[in-house]
């Protein structure tokens, strides 16, 4: 399993509408891989690979976004606190004292962020009970007044902790969804060594801002038209104390995701029939997801143009849109066995 490759997706900085160095890594990491490459206008990396089939063929796609979650500076005051908007969705419960960075074009400065308020020491019993709104948070590079020489509005704030493998999981921000893109790299880079047959023309969509209303995926959709959309993306995993089982949504290394249903769209029937004989075929662990709310790519890719049979896979992720984004690594390689597979069928 390439973790060194996870690692450097997830630790390379890149929030809705910011993608450029984590596109830059793909590029390089996927040189020689495809047929086609090139960024379409919202910033998306399309990368089209050829069958040698002639009859037949169909227009595969895979949709793997960019993009993690983050802030955008909005306002600097006097004393150089840089205030944030965020970009993507957060639990403010889960912003307090995390260290952050802010992403400038200059350079990529530390620091600390924290919601307005009194210490622990000083707060009275109702200050207690407040959780802050995420437009409270602002962001301490220990500038003081100096800070607007260094950072400007619109820069952006990414999350600053470490990758960590443990054992059989991997913690990270960002997992959602740099392990999208570790999957479009890998299962392409395994076609090419081991020069694998495939019946159909595969793209490989690494999209941007879907945090933001899957907004990459439309553009790159459209230009593409599939027949055949693929959203790889992470799930839901809570299967941690505190939550009733009928609300795991998947649990952790029994297999990859096969997505049924989100808010944003419905799997089509006889895909996910083909993806359930592939896995049985070849014993690859699966389960079944359904989510109530929530989006991904995959919507983007059926809706598109004339319009697109889709489905996602997706890998079971606990502590969700965090700093400890949790992954269990059987699930993620069984995610990538099942799309190399359904690519050679």
């Amino acid at each position: 399993m390439n973790i060194d490759l996870l690692k450097r997706l997830c630790e390379t900085p890149g929030v809705p509408g910011h993608e450029t160095r984590v596109r830059d890594l793909i590029q390089q990491e996927v040189k020689g891989f495809f047929d086609e490459v090139y960024t379409d206008s919202l910033g998306s990396l399309i990368c089209k690979k050829i069958s040698k089939n002639k009859k037949n063929k169909k227009n595969i796609l895979l949709l793997c976004h960019m993009d993690e979650i983050g802030f955008l500076v909005n306002f600097i005051n006097k004393q150089g606190y840089a205030y944030v908007d965020p970009v993507g969705g957060f639990d403010p419960r889960n912003l307090f004292s995390r260290r952050v960075k802010i992403c400038t074009d200059s350079g990529d400065y530390k620091g600390v962020m924290n919601p307005i308020g009194k210490p622990v020491h000083t707060q009275s019993a109702l200050d207690r009970k407040k959780v802050p709104e995420t437009s409270d948070f602002f962001v301490d590079l220990g500038f003081g007044e100096k800070t607007k020489d260094y950072v400007n509005i619109g820069d952006f704030v990414v999350m600053d902790e470490p990758f960590l493998s443990l054992d059989s999981k991997v913690v990270s921000k960002a997992l959602d969804n740099r392990i999208a893109c570790w999957i479009g790299i890998e299962a392409i880079r395994k076609i090419v060594d081991e020069n694998i047959n495939h019946n159909h023309d595969i793209t490989v969509a690494f999209t941007t801002q879907e945090e933001v209303g899957l907004r990459g995926a439309k553009i790159a959709s459209f230009q593409v038209n599939p027949d055949i959309a693929i959203g790889i993306d992470t799930t839901l995993s809570c299967d941690t104390p505190g939550v009733a089982e009928n609300e795991w949504i998947t649990t952790q290394g029994k297999g990859f995701g096969l997505h049924i249903k989100d808010s944003s769209f419905i799997s089509d029937k006889d895909l996910v029939k083909e993806f359930i004989e592939i896995a049985d075929e070849n014993k690859i662990p699966f389960q079944r997801t359904i989510l109530s709310r929530g989006g991904q790519d995959g919507a983007a890719g059926q809706q598109a143009a004339s319009g697109a049979k889709a489905i996602g896979i997706v890998v079971g992720t606990r502590y969700i849109h965090t700093v400890t984004e949790m992954i269990d690594k059987s699930d993620l390689e069984n995610a990538l066995k099942i799309i190399i597979k359904f690519i050679e069928r």
